[in-house]
């Protein structure tokens, strides 16, 4: 789900020239072993998995580093990680198979089969179709509503979001604009549900993963029959890795909720390679031509990467996939991110190529995935080494230092302006939103905390920044979230709204304070 959630083709830092750079080989396995292990190094990766498909034969799976720094396993090319976002690509096939099974259609209403679902006007909700679950062109504003699930242990369900979206309110016209979102990926779960009489994770299991073999891959973390056979995730605190817990799925798991492995994975991208088919003799079809069309269609369109070394024409989103054009190729692509848990799967269908790279380090899992991507997708393109490690791992270093300094300098403030004397009954009160719920600001020992009902990892204490803006620092301390609460008064200086940002420049979407819309409730309403 994330930076994770949305997809791109070609990173802006590809805005370099091909200049006079010679014609290179395509890489081999040995190479792929000293680039992982490179960028592993620099980019402070504790683990990861590389598998790569040619020509219907993998000639690559291989894991490295370890699951967990504490445990100090060896990943191997059955290690299963989170894929998060790469997830969503199972749940359009996963539709792709109830259409050809008769039981919907592609442009089916989606209140057909959810009669209750909801959006922000009257002819949307009319409208809205399975399609556009599927297309990130709903209206919505990027990652809106993500705050319900990141981070986990909310008590969200799906009752509550499938109405949840006429609360919120669009920031472009209806199927004119992309803006990834997760929330309606949750909602093609349901509809998988409905339509089949199995739960997503069922579905998936049972008509995906069990004829493809995937033996060692699972819907859900709470399908996983092997914990030692899983991956940690792993974030990095001051150029220190620390461990994780992992993220708990929430409702279901359909934008985000797979583990798998390499090996697994193999199966997956050579199945979509071959148009659907699979096995020994390619006998068995998992879905047919025409869906695998139907989902490498554009359906969302975007503004291509015009860069010089790629000749790059187009760009867009399927239906799960991203697509776009390198030298007259077509790449099909998704990445995929949780806390500590960031991947990437790359199909160039015209070269019957496909690999993918599983990673269980943040940040540096997505430059490492970018690095290696690129570098392995330069070598079957016949282009030669551009360093990317070096490019992105400098891109990581200096977005890590400008978020960082951000940061520091907002607790600086802080903390010069820890003597200011605050009427902390002018703030205190509970605060409710119409689909995230009631926050409540409360004395403590005479300081001021915020707490988040219905996400309960979502509380600190409320520090003075200035005016009438304060900064928290989450119990939640997995990702960089902590955020500015900026209170607006009334005439006798109560506090009636609240605001909220992420202090970060860098803050993962999903926390989409900005969503919110906090209005202060009298005791008892």
């Amino acid at each position: 789900m994330n930076h994770r959630k949305t997809f791109q083709i070609i990173s802006a830092v590809c805005l370099l020239l091909l200049g006079g750079s010679k014609i290179g080989a395509q890489i081999t396995s040995a190479q792929i072993d000293k680039l992982v292990e490179e960028s592993m190094s620099k980019m402070n990766v504790a683990g990861a998995a590389v598998a790569v498909v040619k020509d219907g034969k993998v000639i690559h799976s291989k894991g490295y580093g370890v699951k967990s720094i504490k445990t100090k396993e060896k990943v191997d090319a059955s290690t299963c990680f989170a894929i998060a976002s790469n997830s969503k690509a199972f749940t359009t096939t996963a539709l792709a198979i109830l259409v050809e099974e008769g039981k919907l259609n592609w442009t089916d209403k989606v209140i057909d089969h959810i009669p209750e679902f909801r959006m922000y006007d009257p002819y949307v909700t009319a409208n809205f179709n399975i399609q556009d679950l599927l297309t990130h062109r709903s209206g919505l504003g990027l990652g809106i509503g993500d705050l319900m699930f990141f981070p986990d242990g909310s008590d969200f369900r799906i009752d509550h979001l499938l109405g949840v979206f006429q609360h919120f309110k669009p920031v472009s016209a209806f199927r004119t604009k992309y803006d990834y979102d997760n929330l309606l990926y949750v909602v093609a779960g349901e509809v998988v549900k409905r339509a089949s009489g199995m739960s997503w994770e069922q579905f998936v299991q049972e008509k995906i993963m069990s004829p493809l073999q995937m033996d060692k891959s699972f819907p859900a973390l709470p399908e996983v029959n092997n914990q030692s056979g899983i991956s940690y995730p792993h974030n990095t605190i001051d150029g220190k890795l620390m461990a994780l817990p992992h993220f708990k799925e929430m409702i279901n798991g359909a934008a985000g909720g797979i583990y798998a492995n390499v090996e697994d994975l193999s199966k997956w991208i050579l199945c979509h390679l071959n148009k659907g088919k699979y096995g020994p003799g390619l006998d068995k079809q998992l879905f047919s031509e025409e869906s695998q069309r139907e989902m490498w269609k554009i359906h969302t369109v975007l503004e291509p990467n015009r860069n010089p070394r790629y000749k790059t024409h187009f760009a867009g989103y399927g239906l799960g996939w991203g697509l776009s054009d390198v030298l007259g190729n077509m790449v099909v692509t998704h990445t995929g991110g949780l806390p500590g848990m960031l991947s990437k799967t790359l199909l160039v269908p015209d070269l019957n190529l496909g690999f993918v790279i599983l990673t269980n380090t943040e940040p540096g899992g997505g430059a490492l995935f970018s690095a290696i991507s690129q570098t392995i997708l330069d070598s079957y393109l016949g282009l030669s080494d551009y360093g990317w490690v070096d490019i992105y791992n400098r891109r990581l270093n200096e977005g890590q230092n400008v978020g960082d300094s951000v940061v520091t300098e907002v607790w600086n403030k802080v903390k010069m302006n820890a003597g200011q004397k605050i009427n902390l009954t002018n703030y205190t009160g509970t605060y409710r939103d119409a689909w995230f719920g009631d926050v409540e600001v409360f004395n403590k020992n005479d300081k001021l905390y915020i707490k988040c009902v219905r996400s309960p990892k979502l509380n600190g204490q409320l520090q003075y920044y200035n005016a009438n803006t304060f900064a928290v620092k989450w119990e939640y301390q997995d990702m960089n979230a902590d955020a500015f609460v900026m209170f607006d008064l009334d005439e006798n200086g109560m506090g009636k709204s609240i605001k909220m940002k992420g202090i970060s420049p860098y803050i993962d979407f999903s926390f989409d304070f900005h969503d919110l819309d906090l209005k202060r409730v009298d005791v008892g309403e």
